[in-house]
């Protein structure tokens, strides 16, 4: 017998878009996303959803969205909940995973699961480059393995 997928969830992470493609963060509470978040979105990118993302799965792809409570606003550890424009709902591209480190310097291609989709899987690095490489991923994705 074959089980039917969730068609929606919440998950507790963060999101945002750039050129209409999101980027899905997750880690536990306090591994920065929401900080991720806003180093991504000083770099042009736009917020899908702080804190708290749905998900839904379509036909082709997975989509996230900001549930209406908190649409356009993100926490700034220190400072409170800051205004943004926010964007949604986008299809995931991309799920970011803050709590296991990246190791390789060409790491292999990584797929993770969300609601039946295959999705690229990419991990923390431990250098300042990683927002900005992250936003490179999103303007142009990443080659390939030959």
């Amino acid at each position: 017998m074959q089980r039917e997928q969730a068609s929606e969830t919440i998950l507790h992470a963060s999101c945002v878009a750039l050129a209409g493609q999101g980027l899905l963060i997750l880690g536990e509470s306090g591994s920065g996303k929401s900080g991720l978040s806003l180093g991504l979105m000083a770099m042009g990118a736009d917020l899908v959803a702080d804190d708290r993302v749905i998900l839904s799965r379509t036909e082709k792809t997975i989509v996230a969205s900001a549930p209406d409570t908190i649409d356009g606003l993100i926490e700034a550890r220190g400072i409170g909940l800051l205004n943004a424009s926010s964007c949604g709902p986008v299809p995931v591209v991309c799920v970011v995973d803050l709590d296991q480190t990246e190791t390789a310097r060409m790491p292999p291609l990584r797929q993770t699961v969300l609601l039946g989709h295959s999705v690229t899987l990419l991990l923390k690095t431990e250098t300042p480059h990683f927002p900005a490489a992250l936003i490179q991923f999103l303007k142009e994705g990443r080659q390939a393995e030959r």
